[in-house]
């Protein structure tokens, strides 16, 4: 039986078979077309049958795919690898004990492998996973079925792997991962995530000198070495030219930081720079504009939906905005079959996070839900997944899974309007003018703990403090208390009509919930840069229940000082239980500077219009009870 965090069954799942313990690593270089060596691992069941053939799971990343312990670690783990990520631990040992062979890979630039890394999922990083794929599948071991997996960076590899269009890569699962990089982590809503380019950058810069240590704490470098080297590389000489390689490596946060709208270029870009050949890019995408497109899945999607194969989009409610990347992936790739689940998660699924919740190790069986995809699509067994619904979701507050055959489930459409005295209510406004002013406070912030952290800090849990003082710093709007619960499932949209003093705002939406005894909770959030509120006509073939817009420089349109201007935008999607007696509330803000870029000079001075002619408003999807 597989349980989910609220240990509510929503399947028998006797086609996964237990754990068979036992496996053996051997680890290599793989030389691709232009010489560069790509370091793996391979894993193999030591319970294989002789002659046996079995497919194969691959697992890209960017984080080691090892490393090594000092002595006298070294000898207790009799040449086992180590590895620091838990979760792929977990994951690999249930499918090498169900039969499976697993590939480790550190991607071009990265770990142990050779070459240089000029942007994240670089063309030529894409290619390799093809010629990976070529040797897995000469293996004399192999069945000549492939499929990917991977969480964050890896889920991103996972999805790219298919611009390959590959026919032995059946199935990919990319979880807690992005599917538009401009709008889904670096510019949510248009506006910078600073504190997420910085610390992912010197992050990965840490790695790539070797020097884990510096990003995780010095107590590391008491433990490990660094990076795994292959087999055979006794003198570590292989992997100190690897290295040295890495020197060559773009720097991530310099280059966010020579962008703002997504068709900008920025300086190091080597597919884009004027009056330079450019190198070939990859697959067939749908805009070669902007260094950001260049390796975003959702450029590629034409490439992904031809490759014919499966698909498992997966991610959390509290993992950045990776719940809506899931959702478009969705929409958008149009698969045999495309699987969607949302769960109460953060950023990999480790921890369950719920308003009024103190956040709790999760309990949801991630490997068991992973293996009966794979097994379905790559030949093992029939797992039953295809007579069930394609959409599975948790609503918080309730605490419980449900299903759909597609996102967002049926809803109706309930409206709150900004009101006089701060209140929140269903009541459109009579007066023809009305509105609040608020001074940006540049100081408000959502915390060291958000959303918005949890794509760095995977180990931790998101935590949102009670948010009365937090507060304090907005514009808030609450309702009187609701007579019955209220479900709200989907993407809330809000409108806002604002004048400002200057010629752009920063503009952040927070939904609340106020319980019987005062206290506050976050359930989400919403954000837009006021010059990109164009919305833009939806190329086909995406599918949204939400504004379109390009985000593109010649799509700008700035504010005009002290003219009232409409502001439409979603807040990250959710499924959240408000139950009766608590009271909603919208805390509206200029800045979170915990996480984004804040505007240099005068904080701006914002009024938020809330009469009849311009009436502000949240409109929620309401799920009525079953």
């Amino acid at each position: 039986m597989v349980r989910s965090d609220a240990d509510h069954v929503w399947h028998e799942n006797q086609a996964v078979p237990p754990h068979k313990p036992g496996m053996y690593c051997q680890s290599r270089y793989l030389t691709m077309r232009d010489g560069i060596r790509i370091a793996v691992n391979l894993y193999l069941p030591t319970h294989r049958p002789a002659g046996a053939r079995m497919p194969a799971i691959i697992n890209q990343t960017r984080y080691y795919r090892a490393m090594e312990l000092r002595q006298p670690a070294r000898a207790a783990m009799r040449g086992k690898p180590f590895h620091h990520i838990p979760s792929t631990v977990a994951c690999r040992r249930r499918f090498v004990g169900a039969g499976y062979a697993w590939v480790d890979v550190d991607v071009r630039g990265s770990g142990a492998s050779f070459g240089h890394r000029v942007c994240e999922w670089s063309p030529d990083e894409i290619r390799d996973g093809a010629e990976v794929v070529d040797w897995i599948i000469r293996q004399p071991w192999s069945d000549g079925a492939v499929g990917a997996l991977g969480s964050s960076y890896s889920g991103g590899a996972a999805e790219l792997l298919l611009v390959n269009r590959h026919p032995a890569v059946r199935a990919v699962a990319p979880r807690f991962s992005p599917f538009d990089a401009y709008s889904d982590i670096a510019f949510p809503g248009g506006v910078r995530a600073r504190w997420f380019t910085e610390t992912w950058g010197r992050y990965n810069a840490a790695l790539d000198r070797n020097a884990p240590w510096d990003a995780a704490g010095w107590w590391v470098r008491l433990f490990v070495t660094g990076v795994q080297p292959v087999d055979g590389d006794r003198d570590r000489s292989l992997r100190a030219q690897a290295i040295a390689a890495h020197d060559a490596n773009y720097d991530i946060h310099r280059q966010a930081e020579s962008l703002s709208f997504r068709d900008d270029v920025a300086p190091s870009d080597p597919y884009h720079r004027a009056g330079e050949e450019a190198p070939p890019l990859i697959g067939n995408p749908i805009d070669e504009a902007g260094s950001i497109n260049l390796f975003s899945p959702h450029n590629y999607w034409r490439d992904v939906e031809a490759s014919g194969a499966a698909v498992y989009s997966y991610s959390g409610w509290f993992d950045g905005a990776y719940a809506h990347s899931a959702i478009k992936r969705f929409h958008t790739v149009s698969t045999p079959v495309h699987r969607l689940i949302l769960g109460p998660w953060s950023h990999g699924g480790g921890w369950h996070i719920e308003p009024f919740r103190a956040p709790a190790k999760s309990t949801f069986d991630h490997e068991g839900e992973l293996l009966r995809f794979f097994d379905e699509h790559l030949g093992q067994r029939n797992s039953g997944l295809a007579s069930e619904p394609r959409v599975r979701y948790f609503t918080m507050g309730e605490g419980r899974w449900k299903a759909a055959s597609t996102w967002p489930p049926a809803a109706t459409t309930r409206r709150f309007y900004l009101a006089s005295g701060r209140m929140l209510t269903d009541a459109a406004p009579q007066d023809d003018r009305a509105a609040d002013e608020y001074r940006v406070d540049v100081t408000a912030g959502t915390g060291e703990h958000s959303r918005w952290r949890t794509q760095v800090a995977i180990g931790e849990a998101v935590r949102y403090p009670e948010r009365s003082g937090a507060d304090r710093k907005l514009l808030t709007y609450t309702s009187a208390p609701l007579v019955s619960p209220l479900e709200v499932t989907g993407h809330p949209m809000v409108t806002l009509f604002v004048s400002s003093t200057a010629d752009d705002a920063n503009l952040f939406v927070y939904l609340e919930d106020v319980d019987t005894r005062g206290r506050i909770a976050y359930v989400t959030e919403g954000l837009l840069r006021a010059a990109c509120r164009p919305i833009s006509a939806l190329p086909p073939p995406y599918r949204q229940d939400v504004p379109y817009r390009t985000f593109n420089r010649g799509d700008a349109k700035p504010l005009i000082a002290h003219e009232i201007t409409e502001l439409t935008f979603d807040l990250v999607p959710t499924s959240y239980l408000v139950r009766g007696g608590h009271r909603l509330r919208i805390a509206i803000a200029g800045a979170d500077a915990s996480h984004f870029a804040v505007a240099d000079g005068t904080p701006p001075t914002l009024a938020v219009h809330r009469g009849r002619l311009h009436a502000s408003h949240i409109d929620l999807p309401v799920v009525m009870p079953a």
